[in-house]
């Protein structure tokens, strides 16, 4: 039996259930949302050469038929053009109010066919079926939908829930070293906003879980749906708390925007440098001790991951340059940039009481250190 995790949001609550081998028995998980039976799946051409067919024998199981678009892997998809096609292509599959719309991939395709859904018909249903370890601790679950623009990430989208979530953990074992270490970075971030306990679990089982411990896979994925779970059902539209899961997001969009959101850095390592440069930030200002911000560098490095702006290859504008990058982010609020910073282990907060000085002073010594 696969793990269940709740997410009680009123009149829109699901399950994310997780655990190995639930791509081959989708059928059974999917079959009781269904009016009639058939759905619409949005892959991308990695996830699709691998595992498309596996789902469609999970669907056939329980005669529910498949029809899928494929679109290429990457950021780039996160964009009009690709949402423009999958919105016409659900049209032309005569997709009803009534039936479910299938995202199969990591992130870019959880967001960019949740969008869809979202404004198909003004709102189909859909299912988060995460391929990616990123995808099914972090942009699965919650409801945020989107597609960035030429001026920043994420600045078009929509809260639109889905009806059910699959992590299936055994596909995890695809992915390359280089992906599963990078959503391993927004696992860690979930100890470090708000369970101290989580982050001395993965300083003991990380490498196992690295090296494909089932049960650990399994564990880490449900502690980090569970602290999502409960943070959205607090503050689902990101009033308040929600701003937590964005710890390190504020210096590493700023880092992904600096190297064009390419191959140079993955989402989830510029989520791991910038955790450990907003402790760094929270060290500075007194906030927490010196202990912490090394105690997170040194759990990243054991895992193999990067951890500082020298391990991002190629040059990286100016620190000036790289808080204006800042200042383009979501979470700017009245004109001030919001930080996530921490009094310790666990113990993330938001403030927007930050003077630019101390964050400027990070990024100097962060840039001199990278030479």
């Amino acid at each position: 039996m696969p793990e269940t995790v709740r997410v009680n949001l009123p009149g829109r609550e699901y399950d994310v259930r997780i655990g190995p081998g639930l791509i081959a028995a989708a059928g059974d998980h999917i079959a009781p949302f269904l009016k009639r039976s058939r759905v619409a799946v949005i892959s991308d051409e990695t996830v699709a050469a691998l595992h498309l067919d596996s789902l469609r024998d999970g669907l056939a199981e329980q005669g529910i038929a498949m029809q899928s678009l494929t679109l290429p892997a990457g950021e780039a998809t996160k964009s009009w053009g690709p949402l423009e096609q999958s919105v016409e292509w659900l049209l032309d599959q005569k997709v009803e109010r009534g039936d479910m719309v299938v995202a199969f991939g990591g992130g870019v395709i959880g967001d960019l066919a949740g969008f869809a859904a979202a404004v198909l018909r003004r709102g189909v249903r859909f299912v988060q079926i995460p391929t990616s370890l990123l995808a099914q601790v972090d942009s699965s679950v919650g409801g945020k939908t989107g597609i960035n623009a030429p001026q920043g990430k994420n600045l078009i989208g929509a809260f639109h829930q889905p009806a059910l979530v699959l992590a299936d953990t055994s596909v995890l074992g695809t992915l390359t070293p280089r992906d599963f270490l990078a959503g391993y970075g927004e696992v860690v971030k979930y100890g470090l906003l708000g369970d101290s306990d989580f982050f001395e679990w993965l300083e003991e089982n990380g490498p196992a879980l690295a090296a494909g411990d089932m049960d650990a896979r399994v564990e880490a994925v449900r502690w980090s749906v569970q602290m999502k779970a409960d943070i959205v059902e607090r503050d689902e539209t990101e009033q308040g708390d929600r701003a937590l899961l964005n710890l390190g997001h504020t210096f590493g969009h700023a880092l992904e925007a600096a190297t064009g959101y390419s191959d140079r850095l993955l989402h989830g390592e510029g989520v791991a440098i910038g955790c450990a440069m907003a402790y760094e930030l929270s060290a500075r200002l007194g906030l927490c001790s010196q202990e912490s911000p090394s105690r997170v560098r040194a759990h990243l490095r054991t895992m193999g991951m990067k951890t500082d702006l020298k391990d991002i290859e190629g040059d990286l504008p100016g620190a000036t340059d790289l808080l204006d990058l800042m200042g383009q982010d979501k979470k700017v609020v009245q004109g001030q940039l919001r930080f996530i910073l921490a009094r310790g282990i666990g113990e993330a907060f938001v403030t927007a009481d930050v003077p630019s000085e101390a964050v400027l002073g990070v990024l100097q010594d962060a840039l001199r250190d990278k030479g």
